[in-house]
C-alpha cells in the first residue's frame, strides 16, 4: 500500500518528459551532430540555390573561403584557446597543403583522395615536430619559433617550385573521375562539418579537460599526473593538420594560385586566424565560425557594392584592429561572451518585468 502511494505522490510531483517534435528538436540540437549538422544543411541549401540561379556566385565564393579559413581557425581555437599555446605559423602549414595539393594532383596525376592522405601525413609531421619542440620554448617565443618554420616552409616550397608563388590549375579527378568545382564545395561542407562535431567532441572529453588543465597551469597539471608531451603533440598536430586540410581545399576550390592570391602564405594570413579566434572567443567553436566571417566575409557580402568600401578596402582592417583591441580590453570572451552578457542580462530584464507585472513570485 506504502509503494502504490509513493508512486502516485511521485507521478505528481516529478517532473514530466517533454514529448512532442518540440522535445525532440530540442534534443537535436543539444548536441553537437546537431547543431553543427544544421549548419551544414544551410550551406549545402545556399549552393543549390546558387546552382539554380537564386544566389550569386560571388557570394557563394565567399562563402567556400570563409569555410575553408573556418577549418584552418578551428585547429587554432583548439591550440590558443584550449591548450593555451600561441603559434603564429598557420600560413606555412596551410602552404603545405597548398603546394602538396598542386604536387598531387598535377605533377604526381594522382586522385585528389590519395592527395589529400599525403597532404594529412605531412602536416601530422610537421605537427609533432612543433609539439616537440613546444616543450622547451614557452609564450612569445613559441610563437616566433612557429613563424620561423613558417618562413622556413615557405621559402622552401618557393625553391622548389621555382622563384614566383605562382601555380596552376589541377585536375581535380577521384580516381579517374572529374569533380566539379561544386562537388569541391560539398566536399568541404562536409569536411568541415565533421571537423567541428570532432572537435567539439574532443574538447567535451578527458582529453579536452586535460589540455584545459594544462593552459590554466601547466605545474598544478602536472601535479595531476597529465603529461604535457602528449597533449602538445596532441594539440600541435591538430592544430598543423587542419591548417594543411585547409590549404589543400584552398587549391582544389581555386584552381590556380597567382600572385594576388599568393598572400595566403604570408603573416598576414597568420594575423588574420589569430584575429578571427580573438574576436570570436577563443573558447568558442561557433565564435570562431563568427570571427572567420567577420574577417573575410563581412565586408564581400554586405559591403562590396558600397563604393567607400570598394575604393578604400583597406578600411576594414582598421575596423578590425579596431575591435581586437576592444575585445582584449573589454570582452576577452570575444563574441561568445557578449551573447552570453546579453542573454545574462535579457533574463535579468525579463524577470524584473514579471515582477512589476504579476508582482513578487512566491
Amino acid at each position: 500500500m506504502n509503494n502504490r502511494f509513493k508512486n502516485e505522490y511521485l507521478a505528481h510531483t516529478s517532473p514530466r518528459p517533454e514529448s512532442g517534435w518540440k522535445a525532440h528538436a530540442k534534443r537535436i540540437m543539444s548536441n553537437p551532430l546537431g547543431q553543427f549538422g544544421l549548419l551544414g544543411l544551410l550551406l549545402a541549401i545556399t549552393q543549390l540555390l546558387n546552382i539554380a540561379g537564386i544566389v550569386p556566385r560571388s557570394i557563394m565564393t565567399t562563402i567556400a573561403f570563409v569555410s575553408i579559413y573556418s577549418i584552418a581557425a578551428i585547429g587554432f581555437c583548439l591550440l590558443l584557446g584550449y591548450s593555451g599555446l600561441a603559434s603564429l605559423g598557420t600560413a606555412g602549414f596551410m602552404g603545405l597543403g597548398i603546394y602538396l595539393c598542386h604536387y598531387g594532383l598535377q605533377e604526381w596525376q594522382i586522385s585528389i583522395l590519395p592527395a589529400f592522405l599525403i597532404a594529412g601525413i605531412a602536416s601530422i609531421v610537421i605537427g609533432f615536430v612543433v609539439g616537440f619542440v613546444s616543450l622547451r620554448i614557452e609564450g612569445i617565443y613559441l610563437a616566433i619559433m612557429t613563424l620561423a618554420l613558417s618562413e622556413i616552409i615557405v621559402k622552401l616550397l618557393k625553391t622548389i617550385k621555382g622563384s614566383t608563388l605562382i601555380i596552376r590549375g589541377v585536375n581535380l579527378n577521384f580516381f579517374g573521375i572529374p569533380l566539379s568545382n561544386n562537388a569541391v564545395y560539398f566536399t568541404i561542407i562536409v569536411v568541415l562539418v565533421m571537423l567541428l562535431v570532432g572537435t567539439a567532441n574532443l574538447i567535451n572529453s578527458p582529453t579536452g579537460r586535460a589540455m584545459v588543465a594544462m593552459k590554466s597551469s601547466v605545474a598544478a597539471a602536472q601535479a595531476m599526473g597529465i603529461s604535457l608531451l602528449k597533449y602538445r603533440l596532441l594539440a600541435f598536430i591538430i592544430s598543423t593538420l587542419f591548417a594543411g586540410i585547409a590549404g589543400f581545399f584552398y587549391h582544389a576550390y581555386l584552381p590556380g594560385i597567382s600572385p594576388t592570391t599568393a598572400t595566403i602564405l604570408t603573416l598576414s594570413m597568420s594575423l588574420n586566424i589569430l584575429g578571427a579566434v580573438i574576436i570570436g572567443g577563443a573558447k568558442s567553436l561557433w565564435g570562431t565560425l563568427v570571427g572567420t566571417f567577420v574577417i573575410y566575409g563581412f565586408q564581400s557580402i554586405f559591403l562590396q557594392n558600397i563604393a567607400f568600401f570598394n575604393e578604400n578596402p583597406a578600411f576594414m582592417m582598421m575596423v578590425t584592429g579596431v575591435l581586437i583591441i576592444l575585445v582584449v580590453m573589454f570582452y576577452p570572451g570575444g563574441f561568445a561572451q557578449m551573447l552570453f552578457t546579453f542573454r545574462l542580462w535579457l533574463k535579468k530584464m525579463t524577470k524584473k518585468w514579471r515582477i512589476y507585472r504579476y508582482g513578487i513570485e512566491e
